[in-house]
């Protein structure tokens, strides 16, 4: 079948620390790459290619419209098509909603220079891993493309070694907090609703043995360092997170 050459980020998943990425040429087949109708959003497992594969000519360019799913319903990474509000495609849509959002924030962290960027870039690059693992039902797929979509648990390990890494610099909380701290800080809040809606949309994935139990653990974990993160933005900008106070009505 015809193929495609795309670029992507390298990147690291597991160290304690993330470091700088790099970029390299992908080579994939069309029949590989799961649909994200109606964004287009194309999430897959990234194989790096030998260099012989990056000296390839350059090969017919991909189409952003195909027009297949005019009619209301799109395809898993299985080849099987459901509607879009399928349960399926509302995760997917959360998550690459999340993502975005992600992108907004890490542009906030990267002006202000909080040392958050390298950690979100991380975050986003296994976000498309777990696109991939979600559009791959584990009820209808088969070994080859079960084993190349699946979610290391070591990412939520991860995760959780980055949150205990930047509470150690975080004053003890004793009062809620309402999303504050600035712009940096304020959006990483609106991560963590976001990514606590991804995981609800997970969570009946899971149940019913389409996604597996890491996808819903990752993105429980991944919330809680963006509360995490956030205070840590507010912390290394000098501002202000703003403390909760019971409103009250003055009856006359």
């Amino acid at each position: 079948g015809r193929r495609a050459l795309a670029a992507a980020r390298t990147h690291s998943h597991l160290p304690p620390t993330p470091s700088s990425s790099t970029s390299s040429v992908l080579l994939f087949s069309l029949t590989d790459i799961p649909t994200f109708s109606p964004t287009h959003l194309s999430p897959y497992r990234a194989f790096h290619t030998s260099p012989r594969m990056e000296d390839q000519e350059e090969t017919q360019k991909i189409k952003v419209y195909t027009r297949t799913g005019d009619k209301g319903t799109a395809s898993l990474f299985t080849g099987e098509r459901r509607p879009k509000d399928d349960a399926s495609f509302q995760a997917l849509g959360d998550v690459d909603e999340l993502n975005c959002f992600i992108g907004i924030a890490r542009e906030f962290c990267s002006s202000a220079n909080n040392g958050l960027d390298s950690y979100l870039t991380t975050v986003q690059n296994v976000l498309l891993d777990v696109g991939s693992h979600v559009a791959t039902p584990r009820t209808s797929a088969g070994p080859y493309k079960i084993q190349r979509t699946e979610l290391e648990s070591e990412h939520a390990s991860t995760l959780e070694e980055w949150i205990d890494k930047l509470d150690q610099d975080l004053p003890p909380l004793r009062n809620f907090i309402l999303p504050s701290g600035g712009l940096s800080a304020s959006h990483l809040h609106a991560c963590r609703a976001i990514c606590r809606r991804a995981e609800r949309s997970v969570v009946p994935l899971v149940a019913a043995g389409e996604v597996a139990e890491t996808v819903g653990k990752y993105l429980n974990r991944l919330s809680d360092f963006f509360f995490v993160a956030a205070r840590y933005a507010a912390k290394q900008e000098g501002k202000e997170e703003v403390i909760h106070k019971k409103e009250t009505t003055t009856s006359k």
